[in-house]
């Protein structure tokens, strides 16, 4: 898998972000990117997986340091880990045995400027 970054969509030269959905209709390829990422996170364990992650001090963790709060074998959270990394949410780095996983800020950017209403809420 690359180590390419995501592009924050709906971001002007200015950094102004303005929400995708509300200035223009998604594009086919972009939908089909933002659906692989919401569907990655419709899953309660990956969802708390992510969390974990992003939460964890200095904004990496061991994937020895994720096995322990769920109640599922460590192949299922191997996979799960793995359906993030490939919807391009966390990304992984091997270090000796362990591997380690961080979550990728422009994904969450991505995300993020995709469900922010337009000057305020109704």
């Amino acid at each position: 898998m690359s180590k390419s970054e995501f592009t924050v969509l709906g971001q002007d030269d200015t950094g102004v972000c303005c929400s995708p959905l509300v200035r223009e209709p998604l594009g086919e390829e972009a939908a089909v990117d933002l659906a692989r990422m919401f569907k990655a996170l419709s899953d309660p364990v990956r969802l708390r997986l992510l969390s974990l992650i992003a939460s964890h001090e200095g904004g990496e963790a061991c994937v020895c340091d994720l096995t322990g709060p769920f109640e599922v074998s460590q192949p299922t959270i191997s996979h799960h880990l793995k359906v993030l990394r490939e919807a391009g949410l966390v990304g992984s780095e091997r270090r000796g045995t362990w591997v380690y996983y961080w979550v990728r800020p422009a994904a969450l950017a991505r995300l993020s400027s995709l469900l922010q209403a337009p000057g305020g809420s109704r």
